[in-house]
């Protein structure tokens, strides 16, 4: 790694680090299991992207300055007027139009993940009066937040094999981004003090240009080179090493953004070869629906096979800092049941069997289950809600009347757990919002369900012994 000078910024070690709202207009992802990035779209501008788990956000967003130099300075997702429309139907790729209040120029983007790789693919085009337009000056501005923090991230910026580009590393994870039109210039800074939206929301002019940041909550900040050309596509990549992402970024990028959509795309509707058709039964031709399973989908993990997430999204995000690394994504029982219960109604039936033997192997010992847990099974609260520990029994029901055959024996999980809530019940430390504790409907429902199921897989078993115990426990 060559670092392009000596510049080192000021600031250190920045304002206290934030995330970004939860809210979300789109998530995405690759259908293929060998791209382990996903992206969040919120406001027209790119929030958190998670890798190489779906569990694991690792920036708070990328977005674009625009300014002409003298008179004003926008920021994509707080002065632009954001529209957000699905590339297609199922394929959870988006065209973002972010345009001018007063109309004078548009910023089109079209966002992907990268078929094989991981890396987001940004497709950019400028449009407006080509003489306003020619004045524009158009900044990328990355805030790493790696190993699921703000703090102690290091950036640089770095020439590789004759290209300038942005780069940030904390614990053995690098970040890494370029364009297919050069950046002019480059500038890592601290957040809030040498930062480049600081800096242009001065004089609407890029003055500082510092090689280095380290240990701090940082900003990348690059000036994009629009004078052949107002249409590029920006890269953000990841990797193990420093030499793992940029060779990660400059692969993605050398396939055109056209063929990487089009692969993209033919990804996605390959995952709808089992889905029951609705089409012809929706007001909308089944695009709700179709979107609603590939979200679902999106939400699964490719490192660990059928865990899955509540949702790629960190709520009141703005004002979380490091000191609380959880938010949705990570797995909740109640949730990823709930999840994969739609799918199976939908005719996917796959993702439903992986989920469950996911869970089978994520049981505690004493036959309960974390409130919620990272996706290698390590918790994260430590409350107890009774009923996440009957959804899984409720799951191998579903499975079971599906006729599903698995080649996993999933009756000591449903015995274990059966245990645990008929030691525990019915007074439940938590219910389902957490705040409240003792006899929940909801959580009293889940259990008597799951035990009932439990006491119908034993007499299945022909444990007429434990079926009965099951159902005296009932009474």
């Amino acid at each position: 790694m060559k670092i392009l000078g000596q510049k080192t910024a000021f600031g250190s070690p920045g304002i206290d680090p934030r995330w970004t709202h939860a809210n979300k207009d789109g998530v995405g992802t690759a259908y293929s299991t060998s791209s382990h990035v996903w992206f969040t779209v919120w406001n027209g501008v790119i929030t958190e992207v998670y890798y190489p788990t779906v569990d694991r956000p690792q920036i708070r967003d990328l977005q674009y300055l625009i300014s002409d130099g003298k008179s004003f300075f926008h920021e994509e997702k707080r002065h632009l007027q954001s529209i957000t429309e699905p590339l297609c139907t199922n394929s959870l790729g988006y065209r973002i139009t972010n345009s001018d209040p007063q109309g004078r120029y548009a910023v089109i983007k079209e966002v992907i993940a990268d078929p094989h790789l991981s890396c987001i693919l940004q497709h950019t085009k400028i449009t407006g009066e080509s003489e306003f337009i020619s004045q524009l000056q158009l900044y990328a501005l990355c805030a790493p937040h790696l190993e699921v923090g703000g703090r102690g991230n290091n950036g640089y910026a770095v020439e590789v094999a004759g290209h300038r580009i942005l780069t940030a590393e904390k614990g053995g994870t690098w970040l890494a981004v370029v364009a297919t039109i050069p950046f002019t210039r480059l500038s890592c800074g601290y957040v809030g003090e040498s930062d480049g939206w600081t800096d242009l929301a001065d004089n609407f002019q890029m003055d500082w240009e510092f090689d280095s940041a380290v240990d701090g909550n940082l900003a990348l900040t690059g000036e994009l080179n629009l004078d052949s050309t107002k249409e590029f596509t920006l890269g953000l990549a990841f990797g193990t090493t420093f030499h793992n992402a940029i060779s990660t970024l400059f692969q993605s990028l050398n396939i055109p953004f056209s063929e990487q959509k089009q692969h993209y795309i033919k990804q996605w509707k390959l995952s709808r070869d089992n889905i029951k058709p609705l089409e012809n039964l929706s007001c909308d031709h089944g695009e709700l629906y179709h979107n609603s399973i590939s979200l679902l989908l999106a939400h699964e993990d490719k490192t660990y096979p059928g865990a899955l997430i509540a949702s790629l999204a960190i709520p009141w995000g703005e004002a979380k800092d490091d000191q609380d690394r959880g938010g949705y994504h990570l797995v909740w029982t109640r949730d990823m049941v709930s999840s994969v219960a739609g799918l199976v109604a939908a005719g996917e039936i796959d993702t439903a069997a992986r989920s469950l033997i996911y869970l089978a192997t994520s049981q505690q010992e004493d036959g309960g289950f974390a409130q919620n847990f990272w996706v290698d099974g390590e918790p994260y609260w430590q409350g107890i809600q009774l009923d996440e520990v009957a959804f899984p029994i409720l799951l191998a029901w579903l499975l079971h009347q599906q006729n599903t055959c698995l080649n996993f024996d999933i009756y000591p999980m449903i015995l274990r757990a059966a245990g645990y809530l008929i030691r525990h019940s019915p007074v439940t430390q938590q219910e389902r919002w957490e705040e409240c504790s003792g006899y929940s409907p909801s959580t009293l429902a889940c259990n008597i369900a799951g035990l009932i199921c439990a006491a119908q897989f034993a007499r299945e078993r022909g444990d007429e012994t434990t079926a009965t115990f099951i159902d005296w426990s009932l009474d």
